[in-house]
């Protein structure tokens, strides 16, 4: 391959090469899909018809949802395509629109983690304001900001994975197109511009993790100095939620992306990349609606 322009496809990473643990791999990721479309959309039509769910909790999770189900869709079936077919190729243009709305939906919904923690923070150590300080107008203004956030970062990391020439070959070490992996089929030097994006990337993150944890140091606190046991219990009841899937977003995209180079071997990719891309849309639903008892109440009407 000389550049980017002759190549028409792409060969992603088999999860198996024999055809019984193809068909193994397709029927598991296909269980999984359909769980997450499930509950997801259980949750998003719960809170979409229940109206004591229309409170900015819930309007922050119901986008959440969204986002899942949008980052799970875009890897998931083309996968158990691949391996129900006996293929790895995709399409020069499904692997842009794969790498796109794969980078999109996880960037924003980072965005929208730092936004629930700001609503629980405002919740639990000013109440008294939480009306005024997230009334419709903001929760829809902190909800534009965090798509068009996703949609920034998607546009610079994409024009800058794009605009590079492509010459080692066409083999991605991914089971899904995604920007380090594309940017390992670069024929120039990309260190600055991989250096470059690195460094913004990671203020954008470790500033949203730094709001995220000084958010609770200050719930912590509050909660702390509530009189009744009941009261700690039911704040520590819509924190801990939020906060299980922040921590598992977190260690699953630190484990993909910052493990050195030297334990690397495309079985461990593969496991690594699974963790972080397919576990967590599937497993979030669970985690909110296990201790949230509105929740649970309204999935319960839904489903009767």
């Amino acid at each position: 391959m000389s550049n980017s322009s002759s190549i028409t496809e792409f060969l992603l990473l088999a999860f198996a090469h024999t055809r019984k643990l193809q068909l193994l791999h397709f029927w598991i990721f296909l269980s999984i899909y359909l769980a997450a479309l499930l509950s997801n959309g259980l949750i998003i039509i719960a809170i979409a018809c229940d109206h004591r769910l229309h409170t900015p909790m819930y309007f922050f999770l119901l986008n959440l949802s969204l986002l899942d189900l949008g980052s799970i869709s875009t890897t998931v079936p083309k996968s158990m395509a691949n391996s129900l077919l006996d293929t790895r190729v995709i399409s020069y243009a499904g692997c842009a629109a794969q790498l796109l709305l794969f980078f999109f939906f996880i960037s924003a919904e980072y965005f929208f983690l730092t936004v629930m923690a700001y609503d629980r923070y405002v919740a639990i150590c000013k109440p008294l304001h939480y009306g005024t300080l997230l009334d419709s107008r903001a929760c829809v203004h902190l909800a534009a900001a965090a798509w068009a956030s996703g949609f920034l970062c998607t546009v610079v990391h994409a024009a800058n994975t794009f605009s590079i020439p492509l010459c080692q070959g066409n083999v991605v070490d991914q089971f899904f197109c995604e920007i380090p992996h594309i940017l390992k089929l670069s024929c120039s030097d990309t260190y600055l511009r991989e250096a470059g994006l690195l460094v913004v990337g990671i203020c954008l993150v470790f500033g949203c993790f730094v709001f995220i944890a000084l958010s609770y140091v200050q719930i912590f606190r509050a909660v702390w100095n509530i009189p009744s046991e009941q009261g700690r219990h039911k704040a520590f009841s819509t924190c801990l939620p939020h906060l299980a899937v922040v921590f598992l977003f977190v260690s699953t995209g630190m484990v993909a992306y910052l493990k050195p180079p030297s334990v690397s071997s495309p079985s461990l990719d593969l496991l690594v990349s699974f963790l972080y891309s397919v576990v967590p849309p599937a497993v979030n639903p669970l985690i909110y609606s296990m201790r949230n008892q509105k929740l649970k109440d309204a999935l319960w009407k839904l489903t009767q």
